[in-house]
């Protein structure tokens, strides 16, 4: 639809614009005191308005000729066509107008005179028709240029979607990988505990699908899967592997994406804890300050260990989830001092309820520099 015709507040502000040039026409009649301001007035206003609903289809000639993709020669022609024809049909409304009002205020000579104007009318109407097609014009090139903000700014969502499904499709991959090493390490000297590994990998492979389809979950929902990815591991670590929680419970409804943790306690696990052999504990804690979800992940490491000539997947794989959803409002850090590998994580606080719902009595959160 005509862009000034869906919008009655275009439209009013577009007939006030015409109403004024309806005036000024009027004035340029009556000021030579060719025609008094009543039969001016009554002749320029009616007319100029009804010029301006002609011209509204010169939007239309605008569409099919863009400046963007039309030649400059064939723009001209095909306006000036427009242009003689919009005139046209207003001369024609226009003698019907003027006959109109030759009866009903009984004017003498009254079109003999109008007549005598018509070259002024003429050139008005040209003036008038360029005007209009020029906003016409703009209108199309803002549009046009709006289309194409969307089209990118959809693009990018689908590149984002697109990015987010094939990282969420790592995990899983990753996981099982580490998981069948575990299965054929037991196989050998400990077929029942192959067996009970396989179940739980089953009902984690299914709660993790099923929770993983999902744009987010509850920080207690996802605490859960990386605790039943543990108790997998625990078969067959046995004591080595001990998990402690420091969970606050207003962080339990926190919402975060799915399988956000589990790649970092499976670092834990893979790069920690297997390379000591008492084994150790790894420390999960959760707190919600201001504005911020802060989650801290810390496990015990050899300084000795064999080291990967590139950054851990699961790491690489969090970091790309966090920049592709939050931009710049999540961060992830890791350091590795006094023994110990260290994780902090900060997400922007936020539940089903809303957003950055305010902690009672807790400090201003902010990211770290």
């Amino acid at each position: 639809m005509h862009p000034i015709l869906s919008n009655q507040e275009r439209l009013a502000v577009y007939l006030i614009g015409w109403l004024v040039f309806g005036l000024l026409l009027a004035a340029v009649l009556a000021l030579p005191h060719d025609f008094s301001w009543l039969e001016a007035v009554s002749l320029a206003v009616p007319l100029t308005l009804i010029y301006g609903l002609i011209c509204l289809s010169s939007w239309y000639v605008c569409r099919v000729y863009p400046l963007q993709k039309t030649p400059v020669a064939q723009v001209l022609a095909v306006q000036v066509m427009a242009a003689i024809i919009t005139i046209f049909v207003w001369g024609l409304l226009g003698s019907g107008w003027v006959l109109l009002l030759e009866r009903v205020l009984t004017i003498t000579g009254f079109r003999s005179r109008v007549l005598a104007k018509a070259p002024l009318m003429i050139g008005v109407g040209i003036i008038l028709y360029g005007l209009t097609a020029a906003v016409h014009y703009l209108i199309v090139t803002f549009e046009a240029s709006k289309e194409s903000e969307q089209r990118e700014l959809q693009s990018r969502i689908f590149a984002q979607e697109a990015e987010l499904k094939a990282l969420r499709a790592q995990i899983n991959p990753h996981f099982l990988f580490n998981s069948l090493n575990s299965i054929s390490a037991l196989a050998t000297h400990n077929p029942p505990a192959v067996r009970a590994m396989t179940l739980r990998l089953a009902d984690f492979l299914r709660k993790s699908l099923r929770l993983g389809a999902q744009e987010s979950i509850r920080l207690e929902e996802e605490i859960s899967m990386s605790l039943n990815f543990l108790e997998i591991e625990q078969i067959r670590y046995g004591s080595r592997l001990q998990i402690v929680q420091k969970i606050e419970d207003v962080c339990k409804d926190c919402l975060v994406p799915p399988l956000i943790l589990q790649p970092l306690i499976e670092n834990a696990v893979v790069h920690g804890i297997a390379h000591l052999l008492d084994g150790g504990t790894i420390t999960l804690e959760a707190e919600w300050r201001g504005s911020v979800l802060h989650i801290h992940i810390e496990n015990p490491i050899d300084p000795d260990r064999p080291r990967s000539r590139k950054g851990g997947l699961g790491l690489e794989n969090v970091t790309k989830r966090l920049r592709a959803i939050y931009k710049d409002d999540a961060q992830l850090n890791t350091d590795e001092r006094d023994g110990a590998f260290r994780i902090d994580l900060w997400l922007p606080a936020q539940t089903n309820l809303g957003l950055h719902r305010p902690v009672p009595e807790a400090e201003p959160a902010r990211l770290p520099e």
